[in-house]
């Protein structure tokens, strides 16, 4: 493993691809302003945690993980910033979820796999062992500690020891011939009354209450069919941020359509439209913090916070020659109360009302 020792804490420290039945709605809402993996060639002494950071998470140690797409798996503890890669016996070095069990144990849902690391050593799963492909998009550990794996080719089940296939209903959408991600499970969530929701890339959202589904799509009132991302906020609302199916269009003057920001009220679903970025866009994350705000990466425009009535937004930060179309890929807000963003670009955190860039060797606080 390498690691990076930050002394400047003794001095002064999303994602890019290469990666229900109800009505539509729009929404009455308020605005007020508040102050490709090669891109980037770093200027010197301004190392990046990495060009790409898509996943963060904060252990129950309080150590933060960032997921990369290049460069493994990063661990902050506070004083030290470590990376974990495929020499260290990782899976593979792009790491598109973490997750922690019971046990703490670390799971990384990397594109070669699924690992687990106990604090010492990594066992990897595979299509060998069970798994249901090897390019991992998302892990949830539920209420009871099973674990669902969303992969590029559906989900499977892991109870620990075994590996089961779990089918999804496949609703006729009528997909493009170019669109080739379909089977891609984007993000799962476990709601307040324990129904498991999957989202895909091509097939809209579906719940499953543990008996049977419930499809979503856009004739129900989604955005798009391309979901990325789900959150349940403190009322029960879920929230959707979904791609623009177009942008696989081979021709270029056709990459526009539907996408952007959903919110499901059990009935019916909001749409956005009168908000720069929220609708026929891509919005690649959706987080709900410790108060209940709701936080959006609308990618090219800005990062949004709605308390419940009006939307502010934060359009720049202090390295917007790092970012790539500013491309909001995963939100956190730790333990301690500091939100961090990885962007297409590097990682940011919030300081004050600016969003400022981390690299290596900080600000990290």
């Amino acid at each position: 493993m390498k690691r990076v020792y930050i002394y400047s804490q003794i001095c002064p420290l999303l994602f890019m691809m290469a990666f229900i039945t109800g009505c539509s709605g729009q929404s009455n809402s308020k605005i007020t302003d508040s102050d490709n993996l090669e891109f980037e060639i770093m200027p010197k002494g301004d190392v990046q945690i990495a060009k790409f950071v898509v996943e963060i998470f904060e252990d129950k140690k309080g150590n933060l993980w960032f997921g990369t797409m290049a460069k493994g798996v990063a661990r902050y503890d506070g004083k030290t910033l470590t990376y974990f890669t495929t020499e260290d016996g990782l899976s593979g070095n792009t790491v598109a979820s973490i997750a922690e069990d019971k046990a703490g144990n670390m799971w990384f849902g990397t594109h070669a796999g699924l690992s687990k690391y106990d604090g010492s050593t990594f066992t990897n799963f595979t299509k060998e062992e069970g798994l249901c492909h090897d390019r991992v998009s998302k892990i949830l550990i539920d209420n009871v500690g099973d674990m669902w794996i969303g992969t590029w080719e559906g989900v499977c089940r892991f109870n620990g020891v075994t590996f089961t296939a779990f089918p999804l209903p496949m609703p006729d959408v009528g997909i493009p011939g170019y669109v080739e991600t379909m089977n891609w499970v984007t993000d799962i969530m476990e709601d307040k009354q324990g129904n498991i929701w999957f989202c895909r890339s091509g097939y809209g959202v579906c719940k499953y209450n543990g008996d049977s589904f419930t499809q979503f799509t856009k004739e129900d009132g989604l955005s798009s069919n391309c979901v990325q991302t789900i959150q349940e906020d403190k009322q029960g609302n879920i929230w959707f941020g979904s791609r623009v199916a177009e942008r696989d269009n081979p021709d270029a003057d056709k990459r526009t359509g539907d996408g952007g920001l959903n919110r499901f009220d059990g009935k019916t679903f909001i749409q956005y439209p009168e908000l720069e970025g929220l609708s026929k866009n891509d919005v690649y994350t959706v987080y709900e913090d410790k108060t209940g705000n709701i936080w959006i990466g609308a990618t090219g425009v800005g990062i949004y916070r709605y308390d419940g009535e009006a939307f502010d937004i934060y359009k720049g930060t202090d390295r917007m020659d790092l970012t790539y179309g500013f491309g909001v890929q995963s939100i956190l807000e730790d333990s301690h109360g500091t939100f961090w963003f990885g962007f297409s670009g590097g990682l940011f955190r919030l300081s004050g009302s600016s969003i400022v860039n981390v690299t290596q060797d900080g600000p990290w606080k």
